[in-house]
Parts: C-alpha cells; sequence; structure tokens
C-alpha cells in the first residue's frame, strides 16, 4: 500500500446528483421505499410478512422505564429461548410483553435510519425528519443503563447475552446501529442516536478483548468490523478502530471460540464436533491473514472483506491488504455472476466451490451485490485499480437494483440467471427462486440495504485525495471542493448507462494546479476512446484510469467519449452450466431475455455463431444487432434486438425418449431486456444466457 493512493468518499453534503439515471432512483427511494419501510417496520403493509422491528423496540422502552422506575425491587427476566423467529399464534396480533421476529429484527430500523440520513442530506424534509427523530426517540428509550441495546436479550433475559454470538447477531445489531447513527449525525448534525450508539460500542469494548477477563469472542455475522471503523472516523476515538482490528484479527484462531459457546444454532445444547470446516459458513475456519478463498455466507463474507479493507488502510497492515487481495481475486476471476452477483448456492446462502455458477439455482442475494459493492470501493480508496470500479459498476447497475422494483414497491431476496416460473413453484430445489417479486419479507436485509446504498450513491461515485479527485462512476452531479484553499465546483454530465459521452466543467475564482483521474470502463476499447482536454494539460494513463493534470482556469473542460459497443460474452469454460451459452452486454448493462418479448419456452431458442461473430476483428458484428430506446416500462431504458433462431414443433413430440431427428428452426428477432428491469410486466421466464451453435 502507498499512501499517497489512498483517497476518501466526498462529503455527501458537497455533491448534488443531477444524473438522469440514478436521480430516478434516489427520487423513488425517497418517495416510494422510505415511507413504505416506515410502514413495513410498523406492521402497517397487508399481505406482507410482519417485521414486529418498532413493535419490539416499544416492549423494551417500557421495561426500562418500569426498571428505571421501581429501582433496586425491578427483577429483569430469566433469559427464555424464544426461537430465532419467534411469531405470535396470530401474526397480526403481538401481545405487548414479547419480542418477535427474528434475532436481528432491529437491524430494519438501524437501515431505515441510514437511509433516511443520506436522503436528507440531498432532499430537506421536516415532516420525515419529524418521524425519524420520533424513531430515534422510541429506540433510545429501549436502550439498557449498561448501554447494550439489543431488543432480542433485553425482552427475553440480559442473563444469556454474549453467550451464543455465533447465531445470535447482537454484534451485527451493534454494527447496522452505527452505520445508521454516524450517518444521521452527519446528514443534521443531531448526535441523540451517536451517542446511543457510542454507549453501545463502549459496552462491547468492556465486554470483548484480549486482556484478562475479558471475552475472545467475536460476530458470527460481520459488520460491527467496518461500522466501528466508521464510528472511529466520526468520533476519533481510536478504542473503536482497536476494538474492529480485535474482532477482525481474533476471528479463525483457535481454539475456537465458537466451540466454548454453551448452546448450538436453535439453542440445541452444543456436542463436539471435529469437522475442520465447521466455522466456513462464518468465515471462522481460520485466521484472516491465511485465508485465500472466499467461503461461507457470501453476505457475511463481503461485510468481514470491507472490515478488513478499512483497518488495513489505516493501519497499515501490509499483510492484512494482502488477505484482502487474494480475496477479491477469488471471487472476481472463480466465483462472480455476469450480473455482478455473488453466491452460488442456496445451502448457508453462501459461495459455491470455484467456478460453480448455476443459473436457476442461484442465490445472489442481492445484499451479497451490495458488500461486494461495498468493499470494491474500500479497495479503490487505498489503490485507484480500474478493475474495482469495474465490479462495483456491475453490482451496481444490475443485481443492487434488479432487486427493486422499477416502482419501488416489491422487492428480490435471490437474483437468479435463469427462471421457469413452473420450477419456482412446484421444484424444492428452487423454492428459494421467486418468479415475481415480494411486498416484503420478514427477513428483510434486502430492501433497506437497497435504499441505503441508492440514496448514497456519490459515495461510490467520486473519492479524492489532497492531489485528485477520482472518478469511478460517471454518474452525473455538481461536486463541491476545496482545492488549492478556494471552493471549486466540478459539474460532470453523462447519459451512463446508455452513452458512454461523458464531460466536466470546472468552475473557480483563481487558477489551481491539481489532477482528475477517471477510470477506462473495461465495456469500452482503449484506442477508441477520444479524449478532449484543455490546452497544456498533461496526460497519462495508470492501473485503468486516465490522469489529466496541470494548472486549471475557470470554465475548463474535459470530454471523454467511451465506445459502447455490443458485447457477446462467454464464462470461463470451467462453468459447466454456460458451455455453449453467451450473454449480451452493453456498457455496464446485462442484458436478459423475457417471456414478455419473445414468448414462452425460451429454452428452445438461441443465436448462430456464423450470424453475429465478426471474423476479421473478433467480438460481435454490430450492424446486425439493433439498440432501441424504449420507455413502455414507464423507465428510459435501451433493449438490444439481435437475429436469432427458435426450434419449432416443440409439442409435437410424443414420447418421452425419441431416435434424433434434426429439429426444424425458424429465424426469430430475439429481444433482450436489462436484467436490472426484468420482471415488471408479470410473471414469465427469463434468461440471461442463450445457447450459439
Amino acid at each position: 500500500m502507498k499512501k499517497e493512493n489512498f483517497s476518501a468518499p466526498l462529503d455527501l453534503k458537497n455533491v448534488k446528483i443531477t444524473d438522469n439515471f440514478w436521480f430516478r432512483e434516489m427520487e423513488l427511494v425517497r418517495k416510494e421505499v422510505i415511507p413504505y419501510q416506515w410502514d413495513a417496520l410498523n406492521d402497517r403493509i397487508p399481505d406482507a410478512a410482519p417485521s414486529y422491528c418498532m413493535h419490539n423496540f416499544r416492549v423494551a422502552g417500557k421495561m426500562m422505564k418500569e426498571k428505571r422506575d421501581s429501582g433496586a425491587s425491578y427483577v429483569p427476566p430469566a433469559y427464555s429461548y424464544r426461537g430465532f423467529n419467534a411469531v405470535p399464534p396470530n401474526p397480526r396480533e403481538p401481545d405487548d410483553e414479547h419480542f418477535y421476529g427474528f434475532v436481528f429484527q432491529d437491524t430494519d430500523f438501524s437501515k431505515w435510519i441510514e437511509a433516511v440520513a443520506y436522503s436528507l442530506t440531498w432532499h430537506k424534509d421536516e415532516k420525515l425528519m419529524q418521524i425519524a427523530d420520533e424513531a430515534i426517540d422510541v429506540v433510545c428509550a429501549a436502550q439498557h443503563d449498561s448501554g447494550y441495546l439489543d431488543t432480542y436479550y433485553i425482552i427475553n433475559g440480559m442473563d444469556k447475552a454474549f453467550t451464543e454470538l455465533k447465531d445470535h447477531h447482537e454484534l451485527y445489531c451493534l454494527g447496522h446501529l452505527v452505520e445508521g447513527a454516524v450517518a444521521y449525525y452527519q446528514a443534521t448534525g443531531k448526535d441523540k442516536l451517536l451517542k446511543a450508539a457510542c454507549r453501545f460500542a463502549d459496552y462491547v469494548d468492556s465486554i470483548f478483548g484480549t486482556q484478562d477477563g475479558k471475552k475472545k469472542g467475536y460476530p458470527g455475522h460481520e459488520i460491527a468490523e467496518m461500522a466501528l471503523v466508521r464510528l472511529y472516523e466520526v468520533t476519533g476515538e481510536k478504542k473503536y478502530l482497536d476494538l474492529s482490528r480485535y474482532f477482525i484479527l481474533e476471528r479463525g484462531k483457535q481454539p475456537y471460540y465458537f466451540d466454548t459457546e454453551e448452546f448450538d444454532f436453535g439453542g440445541v445444547p452444543k456436542q463436539k464436533n471435529n469437522d475442520p470446516n465447521r466455522y466456513v459458513y462464518y468465515q471462522a475456519h481460520k485466521p484472516v491473514y491465511e485465508q485465500d478463498e472466499a467461503v461461507g455466507h457470501a453476505v457475511r463474507a463481503g461485510y468481514l472483506y470491507c472490515g478488513m479493507a478499512d483497518v488495513a488502510r489505516l493501519t497499515q497492515d501490509e499483510k492484512l491488504y494482502d488477505s484482502c487481495v487474494r480475496l477479491w481475486n477469488s471471487i472476481v476471476k472463480e466465483k462472480l455472476y455476469i450480473t455482478g452477483g455473488m453466491g452460488g448456492t442456496k445451502e448457508g446462502e453462501a459461495f459455491s466451490f470455484p467456478y460453480d455458477l448455476p443459473n436457476d439455482e442461484a442465490y445472489s442475494e442481492t445484499c451479497a451485490a451490495i458488500s461486494l459493492a461495498f468493499f470494491a470501493r474500500r479497495m479503490l480508496e487505498i489503490e485507484p485499480k480500474s478493475e474495482y470500479g469495474d465490479v462495483m459498476e456491475l453490482a451496481l447497475y444490475n443485481t443492487v437494483l434488479a432487486g427493486m422494483a422499477l416502482d419501488g414497491k416489491s422487492f428480490f431476496y435471490v437474483n437468479p440467471l435463469s427462471v421457469f416460473p413452473e420450477a419456482c413453484h412446484k421444484d424444492q430445489r428452487k423454492w428459494h427462486v421467486k418468479s415475481i417479486r415480494q411486498k416484503w419479507f420478514g427477513c428483510a436485509c434486502c430492501p433497506p440495504n437497497i435504499a441505503r446504498i441508492v440514496t448514497s450513491i456519490a459515495n461510490y461515485a467520486y473519492t479524492q485525495n489532497d492531489n485528485t479527485l477520482f472518478t469511478h462512476l460517471y454518474i452525473g452531479g455538481e461536486i463541491k471542493s476545496v482545492i488549492d484553499k478556494q471552493q471549486v465546483i466540478c459539474t460532470l454530465s453523462s447519459d451512463m448507462p446508455w452513452n458512454g459521452n461523458v464531460s466536466m466543467k470546472i468552475s473557480c475564482q483563481d487558477d489551481f494546479s491539481y489532477t482528475f483521474a477517471f477510470r477506462i470502463p473495461k465495456w469500452t476499447c482503449k484506442k477508441t476512446i477520444k479524449i478532449n482536454i484543455p490546452q497544456g494539460i498533461s496526460q497519462k494513463e495508470e492501473n485503468g484510469y486516465l490522469y489529466f493534470q496541470g494548472k486549471w482556469k475557470n470554465t475548463d473542460e474535459i470530454t471523454l467519449s467511451f465506445e459502447m459497443p455490443v458485447r457477446m460474452v462467454k464464462a470461463n469454460d470451467k462453468v459447466r452450466e454456460d458451455v455453449n451459452k453467451v450473454a449480451f452486454t452493453r456498457g455496464p448493462v446485462t442484458y436478459c431475455l423475457e417471456q414478455a418479448d419473445n414468448g414462452e419456452n425460451l429454452h428452445l431458442v438461441y443465436v448462430q455463431q456464423s450470424d453475429l461473430y465478426d471474423k476479421e476483428n473478433g467480438g460481435i458484428l454490430q450492424d446486425k444487432v439493433k439498440v432501441l430506446e424504449d420507455d413502455t416500462l414507464g423507465h428510459r431504458l435501451n433493449k438490444l434486438v439481435i437475429p436469432g433462431k427458435r426450434q419449432k414443433n416443440a409439442d409435437s413430440q410424443q414420447n418421452l425418449y425419441e431416435d434424433f431427428v434434426p429439429q426444424e428452426v425458424c429465424n426469430v428477432d430475439l429481444v433482450f431486456v436489462p436484467y436490472y428491469a426484468w420482471n415488471n410486466r408479470g410473471e414469465g421466464e427469463m434468461d440471461v444466457f442463450v445457447a450459439i451453435k
């Protein structure tokens, strides 16, 4: 690591997103998703799984009031295990004394308040702020006088707090509370929730560590690691960074801490287990310095790697950074979907073995793609390399956005690359795959996660250090920055992801010397990039970024034009699912076939190599492909029309097996839509990969 390469996201207050594509998504979250999620947190959405989140905070708040009022006569409840997901006999009528929902249900609030904070940063809304402040009052009233704040144990009995770290998510709840509290403080200047988060973190710090008498445990579900770094950065309290580093480096050491816990998942007394892979799911099978393959629960892994990258940067830990690089390579070279998703198996919502990337049984959780974008951004903060920006862009424009309907009112948890609705309904192996988006989930991690990353998208588009402003994503906006003791305004214009024309205009009072860096996207050809820069500005390329350095003056402008060809992409031959298949991409967008455009039985269509492949130049013959602008979904997008074939008479075969005879085919125009936009026209088949012959 070279410290001079480090950069940091800009303060969201200094970036105004004007981008046609992303501003629409941000407004959708602000107007539709955030109010909808607040209703969900309060169990006010008919036909959707109740959250019980705010119910639990109110119950815990009532208990804490009783504790304060009763003083020494208060008798706290003795712990009673009520299940990993407690549901009342009538789900719509919870009593006012018990905890309901998943053990991590508190985090529904934390992710919601984080999205609220980001939204308030760029759109002042007094009514929303009042709702948020009142919600914060409810949450803070539930805090134990020790600082502990997890309603599952406050309500069910704190005598067993921190005894089931492996599965009971207390430190995960801490992490999300910190993330939300920091964001709300930075957006509004109000510190009530931040103080509550600090008290909880202080209590955790008093319990865990290497000192005598402290527990040697660490989170079962990671996120506290990256959150504590944010708490350190906003407060300056080094103990939070130290606690994060402790959690990271203690993980996976032998003897395993999780072996010492009394209970296993489901409240079952722990049995002796000598399986060396028993904690792979938790990324706790070996110390992080020794890990070289991304394994286990994909979201947990992504969050851990974020914390590792943060701590490596802040502590200059080269060995930890090397681990991050190895794990990054494991993901992107062996375990990444062409949609930017990760997690190939429903078993443990986890990474599978290298190159095992099933399409119709993919898990590819929305949260996993979000965690990958988080990880990529942190790697960019350490070193500006285009591969990190490429993967971040791929995840954001595809799997992350596919997790939310175009109207913001329904969501995917799982993001397959092939869907046959009948199989989703009748094949138990594919029950995790939904053929239509859902209104809400009892385990509702994905919808609020989408909201918080979309509303903070500027944090992923740009980073800066003393010498350079980096543009990682071509998202239009106005960037304010103090450079050479004056305010400089940089206005970036872009029409991504539909064309590759980009410009940045500079507004300043006095001339100044500085560097502006722009990522060269993987999907374009370096040789065809058109560049126009002011006279006297130098240019160089390094690690996939174009650097423009020199003395800038008012009205100077940089213009870039990236060719955006349609690409016909094949997977590595080790990916058995995709042999003799191709997918089509253009710019950062991956495309898919839908039944709505192409009829049923999508497995019977294919493309002909001889019709599409450019033998002289490689790639696809661009004149064979039509790129059509379309707004029939109420959202401007591009469709691809590609010549293909369809097998005829699919229903003519009478027997299950017959002697082979050549099949009759007909020519068809195959219509591909952006993957993120699929399933906005009702239930139907979908395929990303199509056969090629």
